[in-house]
């Protein structure tokens, strides 16, 4: 006979801070320090301790005692099951306060990088409709709240829209979403009423059968709309009365594609993407840069923001217009051709050969030609021979992914020298270790952090790196 765990419950626990991954944090009267999922600095609430580590707890608000001065109420009806938009119940003016106390810390504390000018963060221009992708999934398993959980409620039923956090199998049904703007609601809730009344099987993720699996939707700054549809089983002319069914009720739609995937995950990266009307891209603008963007293409999710952190880039970087710039995670040439003209030569390296390929399509369209590309591995690509065939650099731009920057890389920039380094991530945490490990040569000028995520943890953060004399 098991032996049961007693609960522990810790009553009047106050937040004080934001931390890691969106979480508050409190500490006990003990010191101790506790994170919780849903709570907001102010907050004071009862909390059932979930987890016990060494040095600190994680926990659920089981009551919420006292409601701080910066809650609000959440604008969405699926906050709080949805895994996205964590801050909604903080004011955004708050938000930003708390993203930027998450940079410094990471600078500061985990890097102890010493840096001359912090720049006030820069706010998204728009905080609800800002994504240009979404990625929505079917599933024949409607995700149950508590409440219905305790209830005779069956979880059977043909539903579209976002896994909950932690559950791959089950999702919520949404009824809208305000991340992307229109008509994403209104293409989102036509395919799902076409598979109903098709009949489909949705898919299953734990028997991995099904027919309708995923749907992605990308839209563009010019009114343009691309769909994939994201099919289960392999059955060309099945999908293609699918896909003829599609485009009778949304015409709206730019570029249709399918795309036919029977593995166990949901990555289609590696599968074929068949185009089925239209071209196969749809077009958006950066400034004066014009960009195709396919359904395997990454790109900037927030378009109106993603102008200002490259304007702020070409700021940190002071282009005269005779400098030999490498870009580096370049993915299809964003940076690069949005600075092409500003210099005399780029030199990007982006590890995905489906970008690189893009990149040097949307070269062409812009009529760009002193933009160098190559695929395959920075770290690998880059090294002193390459500097000889094609010039040390007078500024770096980088990039990376949120793992940041490989050891041998850093170590190559560091015997390149280039006066000017220009470093934007997308985790300040990496980028702190990074910044520390560069600092052997450079020292950080300046930090500005950027809002591209409203309601969310994350944040982008461009550091300007001079060469200390």
């Amino acid at each position: 006979m098991g032996r049961s765990r007693k609960k522990t419950i810790i009553a009047g626990l106050k937040m004080t801070g934001m931390a890691d991954k969106g979480k508050a944090v409190g500490r006990t009267e003990e010191g101790q320090v506790v994170f919780v999922d849903g709570l907001v600095p102010g907050d004071i609430a009862t909390v059932l301790i979930t987890k016990k580590k060494k040095g600190f707890m994680q926990g659920r608000s089981i009551e919420l005692e006292q409601a701080s001065e910066h809650r609000i109420p959440a604008f969405c009806s699926h906050f709080g099951k949805c895994g996205g938009c964590k801050w909604q119940h903080l004011d955004y003016e708050t938000q930003l306060t708390f993203k930027n106390q998450i940079v410094q810390d990471a600078i500061n504390r985990i890097g102890k990088v010493p840096v001359g000018e912090w720049l006030p963060i820069l706010k998204s221009l728009e905080t609800k409709y800002y994504r240009n992708k979404l990625e929505f999934s079917f599933s024949s398993k409607k995700w149950l709240t508590t409440e219905e959980l305790n209830t005779d409620m069956s979880n059977a039923e043909n539903v579209l829209g976002f896994h909950p956090q932690g559950a791959f199998d089950k999702i919520i049904p949404l009824d809208h979403c305000y991340l992307q703007y229109e008509p994403s609601n209104h293409i989102r809730q036509t395919i799902l009423e076409i598979c109903l009344e098709k009949k489909y099987e949705f898919w299953d993720a734990r028997a991995n059968t099904g027919y309708p699996r995923n749907i992605v939707i990308r839209t563009s700054s010019i009114g343009q709309i691309m769909l994939i549809m994201v099919v289960g089983e392999n059955d060309v002319e099945k999908v293609l009365d699918l896909m003829a069914t599609i485009e009778e009720r949304l015409p709206e739609i730019h570029s249709l594609f399918y795309c036919i995937n029977t593995k166990v995950n949901d990555f289609i990266l590696d599968l074929e993407m068949v185009n089925v009307k239209g071209p196969s891209f749809i077009e958006e603008h950066l400034g004066e840069v014009k960009f195709h963007i396919g359904p395997k293409s990454f790109f900037q999710t927030n378009t109106r923001q993603a102008v200002r952190l490259f304007d702020k880039v070409i700021e940190f970087a002071a282009l005269t217009g005779s400098e030999n710039v490498y870009d580096l995670y370049t993915g299809i040439g964003s940076i690069a051709l949005y600075i092409a003209k500003k210099c005399k030569q780029v030199v990007a390296v982006e590890e995905v050969p489906e970008a690189i390929e893009d990149a040097k399509v949307n070269a062409d369209i812009n009529e760009i030609d002193n933009c160098i590309f190559y695929a395959g591995d920075v770290k690998n690509i880059v090294d002193s021979s390459f500097a000889e065939k094609h010039g040390r650099p007078d500024i770096v731009i980088t990039d990376p992914p949120r793992a940041g920057m490989h050891a041998k890389l850093i170590e190559t920039l560091l015997e390149l020298a280039a006066p000017v380094i220009v470093y934007v991530s997308c985790n300040p945490a990496t980028q702190a270790r990074d910044l520390q490990l560069l600092g052997e040569k450079y020292q950080v000028e300046k930090i500005q952090p950027v809002d591209m995520f409203p309601h969310t943890h994350h944040i982008e953060v461009v550091a300007r790196l001079t060469l200390k004399d």
